[in-house]
């Protein structure tokens, strides 16, 4: 037993099953290394994840949200007529790949641009919320 896994069975704690399984996840995708990435601060609420995918155009590569994760996939398409080719080194992997980021509350894609071999994801947040807010109290 781990000790992320005490802290999240606290009684304390409701409700945050699906938290463990994010960050669970989080850590699974953090142990694949291809494709290279870099997360960048760009400002006060906002990030970019910069993926390094030599070899991919705009058509092999989809980015998608779903919940709270963002998932960018690459898969080339076998070049048709190119099996003619003899490499006497292939160094640039063209293998595919699924690349998955877990996203805080409220973050938002602004944008995804593929330039110069490196694919730019900017995310966002809007302003940060009130961090207390009071809850009115009904009578029955």
């Amino acid at each position: 037993m781990t000790t992320r896994t005490i802290l999240f069975d606290s009684p304390f704690l409701l409700g945050f099953d699906h938290t463990r399984a994010l960050i669970d996840r989080a850590a699974r995708a953090a142990a694949d290394s291809y494709p290279p990435y870099n997360v960048e601060q760009t400002g006060e609420h906002s990030v970019r994840i910069t993926l390094a995918v030599a070899g991919f155009g705009p058509d092999d590569l989809t980015v998608t949200i779903e919940g709270r994760q963002l998932t960018i996939a690459g898969k080339r398409e076998d070049a048709a007529g190119k099996g003619d080719q003899a490499f006497l080194h292939r160094g640039i992997a063209g293998r595919g790949f699924v690349r998955s980021f877990v996203l805080a509350d409220g973050m938002e894609v602004d944008q995804a641009r593929l330039e110069h071999g490196l694919l730019h994801v900017d995310l966002s947040r809007p302003e940060d919320l009130p961090t207390v807010r009071r809850i009115p109290i009904t009578t029955g």
